[in-house]
Parts: C-alpha cells; structure tokens; sequence
C-alpha cells in the first residue's frame, strides 16, 4: 500500500521526538542477544586493536557500542534523542557521548570505522545522498563502514512504542556506487539476512584515498 507523501513527511519531522519520548520503552524492548555480532566482527576484522569507531544513532549503547567497548575499541557515539544519550552514558561513562544530529556532526578527528545499526535509514534519502561522502572523508586509510540500510529505494514508516517513525533507503546499486567513488575497496550488501533478523546490511571495507574520485 502506497503511503501519502504528507504521512511520510509528517513521520519525517517527528521521529526525533518519538525517539526522546520512547528512549525508556526502546531501552527495555531492544534485543540484545547480539544477533549482530557476525556482522559487527566482520566490520572490525581488519581494524587495527583499540580503533577509534564512531556510532551514529548509538541508543543507549546496548548492546552494539557496550560489544565494541568490550572488545577494547574506542566508541564515541551520537544520538540525536538526548535521553538515549543520558542512558548510554549511565550505562558506559568512560565513553564518549554527544548528542548530535547525523546531518550536522561537528566531532573531530578521523574513525577507523563508521557504522549505524538502525540508525541511518532514519535520515531521507536526499539527507542520505548528502552526507554519505563526508562521512566517507572521515574514515582512515584502511577502515570500514556498517550500514543497516533497505532494500530499495524509497521511504517507509515503521513504530516504536505505537508511535510512528520514519525510515528511507537508497537503492543498492547507488549506494554501491558512493561508496566507490569515496574508496572503498569492497562493499557486501545483504538484503534482509535471515541470520540477522531480516536487517538488510550494507558493508564497506579496505577504504583507500587513492581510489577515491574527485
């Protein structure tokens, strides 16, 4: 069923405030089995021991930045919901924390790795198309990007907590395409992965500046 253009823009513009409402609910219901764990150990596979990893709608940590701090890597993750943010730093003080819009990040310094478990696909799709390449430029020679992303382009709305939120998606092949034009050598995408609870996830490693097209 095709949603109206004015219930997607209206999901749009209130998902921030879903989230700041529902940061309590979401915290108790997200699974945290780590089903994602294969995929997160295939993101820092060939990241060097302790990188530094930014998370880009990181939640309250639990349980994708709480593994990778486990795992000895430096985490600093942003939120646009500040309560999400007020409970990822209960959880992990020692970590870095900011609350912060994935369109207008103003931390500094280059990333290992970059990566938005659930996150990203909340930004439009021209929002997506914008900022992509920058984040791109912010990842070291070397690094790797994780993605959970759609399986085609388009915007679609979901719920959390009863609540409506917006999600939107490039299409492979584009997304495929800026990832090479910014350097990365490799780039796996896996349409809803029944081993991952259906998440389609998108992964670029082996990032060079030398293939990068200006």
């Amino acid at each position: 069923m095709t949603i109206p253009a004015n219930r997607i823009e209206q999901a749009k513009e209130a998902t921030k405030g879903v989230y700041e409402r529902q940061a309590g609910y979401w915290d108790e219901v997200r699974p945290t089995l780590l089903y994602e764990k294969p995929w997160l150990d295939r993101f820092t596979a060939n990241l060097p021991a302790g990188g530094r990893l930014l998370d880009l709608g990181c939640g309250s940590g639990v349980p994708v930045a709480g593994y990778f701090l486990d795992e000895g890597f430096t985490v600093v993750g942003t939120d646009y919901a500040e309560p999400m943010i007020a409970l990822a730093r209960q959880r992990y003080p020692a970590a870095e924390w900011h609350v912060q819009d994935i369109n207008h990040l103003t931390i500094m310094g280059q990333f290992d790795g970059i990566y938005s478990w659930d996150g990203f696909f909340h930004l439009s799709v021209a929002e997506q198309r914008a900022v992509l390449p920058d984040l791109c430029q912010r990842i070291k020679e070397g690094g790797a990007m994780l993605l959970t992303v759609g399986t085609g382009e388009g915007e679609v709305t979901g719920t959390i907590g009863g609540e409506t939120v917006y999600h939107a998606s490039l299409s492979p092949e584009e997304y495929h395409s800026l990832l090479r034009e910014n350097g990365f050598e490799t780039i796996t995408f896996v349409p809803e992965d029944d081993n991952c609870r259906g998440r389609s996830v998108l992964l670029a490693t082996g990032r060079s500046r030398d293939r990068v097209h200006r």
